[in-house]
C-alpha cells in the first residue's frame, strides 16, 4: 500500500514538472526578447506609462487622448511592472503570461481532483493523472492560447480570471454537494472556492467590463438549469453576499472614471466597445456566422479535430443520467456548457475578432483531456480510428501550410521584403517537415493499433514547432517590421529639442509614443501635414517620421532638412517651417 502511494505521489510530481516546463517555455520563455507589436500591444503599454507618469489611476490615457477601451486591471498590472521592473517588454506582457500559466496549473489541480468521466471503467487514479495532464498540456500547447499569454493585451487577463473563476466555481459547487441549505437572503461569507468565484469574476470585469460577468453567469445559469438545482446552488453559493463583494470590488472604479469624464465614459466605452459591439460591426471586424469554427479549428490545432468526438462522447441528451451523477463526476458536462455559451454568444455577436472565444480554451482542454483519458483504458472503436484518419490528413495539412506560407503573407508598407526574408531562413521548411514528420508516426500509430497515444504526437509536434520554429520567426519578423521603427523612436529621444514637436505622417504606428515617452502627433496625408507645418512659427523646429517616400515633398519644399536617421523602410528627419 505504502509503495502504491510513493508512486502516484512520484507520477504527480512528473505531471506537475512536465506542466510547469511546458508553462515556463511556451508563456514566460524569451518573453520580453522582441519589441512590442504594432498595432494594439503599444496601446496597453503606453495608457499604463502614463499611469506612472501622471499618476492618474483612474481614467486611462494614450497619446494624451482618454482611452476608454478597456478597464483599468491590465493598465494597473503593468503600472505596477514597470515600477518593479522599469518600463520595458517584460512588464508589459508579464500580466498576460502569469494569468496563462495560473490559470494552466489551477486547471491542472482541478483535474487531479475532479477529472473523472462516468462513461470510464478505468480506475479514479488513472483518469485522474491521464486527464489532468492532457489537458494542461493542451491548453499550454494550444496555437491561440500561447499567442496571447505572450502579447500585453487583456484578452489573456479576462480569460485567466474568468477561467479560473468557473474553475473555483466547480470545485465549490462539489464540495457544497453534501452541506446544509441555507436560506437565499442569508447574509454570511461564501464558502472559500464560491468566494473566489466571486473574487475572480469582479476581477474579470475589471479587465474588460459587463463580459467579464455575463459570460460566467451565462454558463452557470445553463450547466445549473440543465442539471435542475439552479436555486439549490445559488443558496449554497450565497449570492446575495457574493453580489456584494462583487459590487464592492468593482463598483467604486466606474463611480469614478465616470464622475471624472462624465456621459463620454459612459457612452464610449458602455455605448460603442460593448453594445455596439454585440449588435453592430465596429472597426470593420465582420465575418460570417461560421467565422468561429475555423478559428477553433486553427486556434485549438491540431487536437481542434478530436473536439467534435469529445463533445459526442458526453451523450449530452442523456440529461436524467448526469441529473443522477454526483457533482465531482460532472465536470465534462461544465465545460461542455461553458465551451458551448461562450461559442453562440459571440457568433450571435455582429463584431467578430479572433480573441474573443479565447475564454472557451479551458473548456475545450478540459474536454480534451477527459477524452483522451477516457482512450488510455478503452479498446479504440471505428468512430475513434476514423477520427485518426481524419487526425493525420490534417497534420499533413498543417505540413503543407507551413512549407508554403511565404507566399500566405500579404504585403506590409512596414516590411515590403518579409516574405523573402522569411523564405531564406528554411524556417518555412523546418516546420513542413515537423507536421510531415508528425503524420507520418501517426500513421505508424493508427497501424500498429496505438491510438492512445496521437494526442503526444499531435503535442510533441506543437511545442517542436513554437520552439524551432515560431520563436524564431517572431524573432525574425521583430527584426525586420518593429525593430527599425524602435531604434528610430529611441534615437529620436537623444536627438529631440525640448518641447519640440514629433509627427508620424501616413502610419499610425503606436509603439513610437511608448518608446520616444512622449506625445506624437498622427498625421494621415502629406498634404494635410505640409498645411500644419505652415501654420508652425518660422523659428520652431519639428522632427517627422516616416516613410521616404511620403518624405519627398516635404523635404523637396523645404529650406532647412537635416536627415537624423533612417532604418528599413523609416526615415527621421528634422525640419523647419519654411515651406
Amino acid at each position: 500500500m505504502k509503495d502504491r502511494k510513493n508512486e502516484q505521489s512520484l507520477i504527480f510530481i512528473i505531471s506537475l514538472s512536465i506542466i510547469i516546463s511546458l508553462c515556463m517555455i511556451t508563456f514566460i520563455w524569451r518573453l520580453g526578447s522582441i519589441g512590442l507589436v504594432d498595432e494594439t500591444e503599444p496601446l496597453f503599454a503606453e495608457a499604463a506609462r502614463q499611469i506612472v507618469e501622471t499618476g492618474n489611476w483612474i481614467t486611462p490615457y494614450f497619446n494624451g487622448e482618454t482611452r476608454f477601451d478597456k478597464p483599468p486591471l491590465i493598465y494597473w498590472l503593468m503600472a505596477i511592472g514597470y515600477q518593479v521592473l522599469g518600463v520595458n517588454e517584460w512588464a508589459v506582457r508579464l500580466p498576460s503570461a502569469f494569468s496563462a500559466m495560473g490559470l494552466t496549473l489551477l486547471l491542472f489541480f482541478v483535474l487531479i481532483r475532479f477529472g473523472m468521466s462516468p462513461f470510464s471503467r478505468a480506475s479514479e487514479f488513472n483518469q485522474k493523472q491521464w486527464g489532468s495532464l492532457i489537458a494542461a498540456a493542451t491548453l499550454a500547447l494550444t496555437p491561440e492560447f500561447i499567442i496571447w499569454a505572450r502579447v500585453g493585451v487583456s484578452d489573456l487577463l479576462l480569460t485567466g480570471c474568468m477561467g479560473s473563476a468557473l474553475l473555483c466555481f466547480f470545485v465549490g459547487y462539489v464540495n457544497s454537494e453534501k452541506a446544509t441549505e441555507a436560506p437565499f437572503f442569508k447574509i454570511s461569507l461564501p464558502s472559500a472556492w464560491y468566494l473566489g468565484f466571486y473574487i475572480l469574476t469582479a476581477l474579470a470585469v475589471l479587465a474588460k467590463g459587463p463580459v467579464g460577468l455575463v459570460l460566467p453567469g451565462l454558463i452557470l445559469i445553463t450547466f445549473l438549469l440543465y442539471q435542475g438545482n439552479l436555486w439549490t446552488v445559488f443558496k449554497e453559493m450565497r449570492v446575495v453576499s457574493g453580489a456584494i463583494i462583487f459590487l464592492v470590488m468593482t463598483v467604486p472604479w466606474y463611480v469614478l472614471v465616470t464622475l471624472e469624464n462624465g456621459q463620454t465614459y459612459i457612452n464610449s466605452f458602455f455605448g460603442y466597445h460593448n453594445v455596439q459591439r454585440f449588435t453592430g460591426v465596429v472597426n470593420d471586424h465582420d465575418a460570417p456566422w461560421y467565422f468561429y469554427f475555423l478559428i477553433i479549428l486553427i486556434g485549438f490545432a491540431p487536437l481542434s479535430v478530436y473536439l467534435p468526438s469529445a463533445i459526442g462522447l458526453l451523450q449530452v441528451w442523456r440529461r436524467k443520467f448526469w441529473q443522477q451523477q454526483p457533482r465531482e463526476k460532472q465536470l465534462g458536462i461544465f465545460a461542455f456548457f461553458w465551451l458551448i455559451t461562450i461559442f453562440v454568444f459571440f457568433t450571435i455577436a455582429v463584431t467578430k475578432l479572433p480573441s474573443y472565444i479565447i475564454p472557451l480554451l479551458p473548456a475545450a482542454a478540459i474536454l480534451m483531456g477527459l477524452f483522451w483519458s477516457y482512450y488510455q483504458e478503452e479498446a479504440p472503436g471505428m468512430s475513434l480510428k476514423i477520427n485518426a484518419v481524419v487526425n493525420i490528413i490534417f497534420l499533413l495539412a498543417l505540413a503543407g501550410a507551413l512549407y508554403y506560407s511565404p507566399n500566405f503573407i500579404g504585403y506590409d508598407p512596414a516590411a515590403p521584403n518579409l516574405s523573402e526574408i522569411y523564405a531564406r531562413s528554411k524556417l518555412n521548411i523546418l516546420g513542413g517537415m515537423i507536421w510531415f514528420g508528425a503524420a507520418i508516426l501517426s500513421l505508424l500509430t493508427l497501424i500498429r493499433n496505438s491510438i492512445r497515444w496521437l494526442w503526444g504526437i499531435n503535442l510533441l509536434a506543437m511545442l517542436l514547432t513554437f520552439v524551432f520554429v515560431l520563436q524564431p520567426m517572431i524573432f525574425l519578423m521583430d527584426q525586420v517590421r518593429q525593430k527599425p521603427l524602435r531604434e528610430l523612436a529611441k534615437l529620436e529621444q537623444t536627438v529631440r529639442q525640448s518641447a519640440e514637436e514629433l509627427i508620424m505622417i501616413g502610419m499610425k504606428k503606436p509603439s513610437v509614443a511608448f518608446y520616444t515617452e512622449h506625445r506624437v502627433n498622427f498625421i494621415d496625408e502629406t498634404e494635410d501635414a505640409i498645411a500644419h507645418l505652415k501654420q508652425k512659427p518660422q523659428d520652431e523646429s519639428t522632427i517627422i517620421l516616416s516613410h521616404p517616400r511620403k518624405l519627398k515633398t516635404i523635404i523637396d519644399h523645404s529650406k532647412q532638412v537635416t536627415i537624423l536617421g533612417q532604418k528599413g523602410e523609416y526615415q527621421l528627419i528634422r525640419i523647419q517651417p519654411d515651406l
